[in-house]
């Protein structure tokens, strides 16, 4: 008995030194993320931001965001983000999904060579010139479609998706074949209800990506009318083109300008964490 308990009390001293490191690791990292962040939410609510750290507001006010929600001419533009990253989030998953079902179809002629062309394109892209060049070819300059189509078509939330469907039992397919299910309704009735948690995280990947698009609205759009919330809110920020207003510094609305364009997401992304936390796990294991 007394050998026993030597040896459990043995296991119980044991001590890892891994956990205690990976742990501190994660809080240094955490730490350099929060604290930008922080310090921005902080210049936001400070009537008389400095550059310098500051825990809290030296003079609280809410100047910085009533000049952003009282400036009409952010309205448009505020509109444009909403429609675009609505339309483009649905058009990319409509793709995705799609592609992904086409895929996993084992008996379709060139399905390798079909899939090997998708993946060649994540490896060599034509560029930037060659993309305007289509784009002008195709008429699509100077309106939406030419920033929604280019992000719509991603071929890494292609293959995510794809490698989803693959871990649906084959035997759910087979099943619904023999009730004389067709290939469209075994997506509708089968596929996409058992893919909820791949929907929600790539389409909060698109959602992320055409909401905070700058480069394809500056490559694509030159009309003013037809330019987006993050267009719009970098003029302000990096051109002074700033509310005049005495009681606050430019600063405070730079700052706050930056909190309103990161806070829709902010909201929405609790309310999708549960599936994006499985999402981030899509092809990673295999029966």
């Amino acid at each position: 008995m007394s050998d026993n308990s030597v040896v459990v009390t043995k296991k119980k001293k044991k001590f890892k030194i891994f956990p205690l490191v990976n742990g501190l690791i994660f809080i240094l990292i955490s730490l350099a993320i929060m604290l930008p962040i922080w310090k921005v939410i902080i210049d936001s609510f400070d009537a008389r931001s400095a550059y310098g750290f500051k825990w809290v507001p030296t003079m609280f006010t809410w100047g910085g965001y009533r000049a952003i929600v009282t400036r009409v001419a952010l309205y448009r533009p505020f509109g444009i983000s909403c429609i675009v990253t609505i339309v483009g989030t649905f058009l990319g998953l409509l793709l995705v999904t799609l592609g992904g079902y086409v895929l996993i179809q084992w008996e379709m002629p060139g399905r390798n060579f079909f899939a090997y062309m998708l993946l060649f394109t994540m490896i060599f892209d034509g560029g930037m010139i060659p993309k305007y060049l289509v784009m002008k070819q195709l008429h699509l300059l100077n309106t939406l479609w030419s920033v929604i189509l280019p992000l719509s078509i991603n071929v890494y939330n292609l293959v995510l998706m794809r490698n989803f469907f693959e871990g649906i039992p084959e035997a759910l397919f087979e099943a619904a074949k023999i009730d004389g299910c067709s290939p469209m309704g075994i997506f509708f009735k089968i596929v996409l209800p058992l893919s909820k948690a791949a929907l929600a995280s790539i389409g909060l990947m698109f959602a992320v990506q055409f909401w905070n698009d700058y480069t394809n609205f500056k490559i694509y759009i030159n009309k003013d009318k037809l330019f987006n919330f993050q267009i719009k809110l970098r003029n302000m920020v990096m051109d002074s083109d700033i509310p005049n207003d005495d009681a606050v510094d430019p600063n405070t609305i730079s700052s706050a300008s930056v909190i309103v364009a990161i806070l829709p997401f902010a909201i929405i992304y609790p309310f999708c964490q549960k599936y994006f936390v499985q999402g981030v796990n899509i092809g990673a294991v295999k029966e």
